[in-house]
C-alpha cells in the first residue's frame, strides 16, 4: 500500500504522535511518501527508520498512485490537501493536531486506531461535493475549487459591496454586505456557519448562500440545489474586491465575471467507523448542549 503524508510544520509538542506513526507504518512495511517541505523539517526533528521518498505537487501524487494521503494538522490543513489530489480519487485521512478538528476528526492519540482501521480495511470513504468557480480571466489557474466554500468579499479598508446574483442566467437578488458566500454541505459548518447560515447534510445534494454583515435586513441565508450555476456581478467603492477559495484569495475587479457550479469530481474523506457527522456536531460544536443540565 501507498500511503502519502502532508503536513505544514512540526511542532515540538506533536513530536512523540508522529515518530509513532512512522514506527507503525513501517512495521506493516507500506510505502510512505512524504510532503517535501515537511520532510525537510521531519530529518531534522526526528528519529527515522528508514528513507523516505517526496512528492510537492498534484502531478506527483497522480504518479505515485496513492492509496491514502494523511494529512496532520487540523481542518486548514486538510483543505490543503484538497488541491494536491483534485481528480485522482486518492481519499484523504485527517489526524487532527490542533484544536476544533471538525474535518480532521481523527485524534492524534488515535494514531494506532487509525493505523488498525487501515490494515482491516473498517473504515468508509465519504464523497464531498466541491465547488468550481469560473472566470472571464485567470484567478485561482487550474486549482479553482474548493471543499468549503466560495466567498465575493471587500478589502479590508473598503465600505460595503454590492452584488448581483443571478441563479442559472435569472436574477435572484442584490446584497448590499461587506461580502456573500457560497457554501457546500461540507463548508455549512464553516464560515457560513458564523454568518448565520443552516447547517447542511454532507450527503445533500445543495449549496447556501450566505451574506455576511448585510445592510439589507430581508436578506437572509437561502439554500440552492447544487445543481444551479450561480453568477456575479459586482459593484465597489474602491478598485478591488476579493474573491476566496477556502483559505485561498485573490483580488479581482469590475471587468471579472464569475460564475460557480458543482465541480465534476468529488473530495474523497476517509471516516473512522466510529466518527459519525452526528457524534461531530455533538462533540465539536456542542450541538444541543444546554448548561442548565
Amino acid at each position: 500500500m501507498n500511503i502519502g503524508i502532508y503536513s505544514r510544520l512540526l511542532k515540538k509538542e506533536h513530536r512523540p504522535f508522529i515518530q509513532e506513526l512512522f514506527k507503525l507504518l513501517a512495521e506493516k512495511n507500506y510505502n510512505i511518501f512524504i510532503y517535501d517541505e515537511y520532510l525537510k523539517s521531519l530529518k531534522t526533528e526526528l528519529k527515522f527508520l528508514s528513507q523516505y521518498d517526496a512528492f510537492a505537487t498534484y502531478e506527483d501524487v497522480k504518479k505515485l498512485e496513492l492509496d491514502l494521503l494523511i494529512s496532520l494538522g487540523g481542518d486548514g490543513t486538510l483543505l490543503d490537501t484538497v488541491g494536491l489530489v483534485r481528480d485522482s480519487g486518492i481519499p484523504v485521512a485527517g489526524v487532527n493536531m490542533g484544536r476544533l478538528g471538525f474535518l480532521a476528526d481523527i485524534h492524534k492519540e488515535e494514531i494506532s486506531s487509525l493505523i488498525n482501521a487501515i490494515e482491516q480495511n473498517t473504515y468508509t470513504i465519504e464523497d464531498r461535493s466541491l465547488i468550481h468557480i469560473e472566470t472571464n480571466k485567470p484567478l485561482f489557474g487550474d486549482n479553482n475549487f474548493g471543499l468549503n466554500e466560495f466567498s465575493i468579499l471587500k478589502t479590508e479598508s473598503s465600505s460595503m459591496i454590492t452584488i448581483h446574483v443571478y441563479l442559472n442566467g435569472e436574477f435572484l437578488s442584490t446584497y448590499w454586505a461587506d461580502g456573500l458566500i457560497v457554501a457546500t454541505p461540507t463548508g455549512s459548518t464553516a464560515y457560513s456557519l458564523s454568518c448565520g447560515g443552516p447547517i447542511i447534510f454532507p450527503d445533500a445534494g445543495n449549496f447556501v448562500l450566505t451574506p455576511i454583515a448585510p445592510h439589507n435586513l430581508n436578506a437572509r441565508p437561502i439554500v440552492i440545489p447544487d445543481n444551479t450555476v450561480v453568477s456575479f456581478e459586482v459593484e465597489c467603492r474602491s478598485k478591488y474586491f476579493l474573491c476566496a477559495i477556502d483559505s485561498r484569495n485573490k483580488k479581482a475587479d469590475k471587468s471579472f465575471q464569475i460564475a460557480i457550479r458543482k465541480e465534476q469530481f468529488p473530495f474523497k474523506l476517509f471516516r473512522m467507523p466510529e466518527n459519525h457527522y452526528l457524534k461531530t456536531l455533538r462533540e465539536k460544536l456542542n450541538w444541543g448542549e444546554d448548561a442548565r443540565n
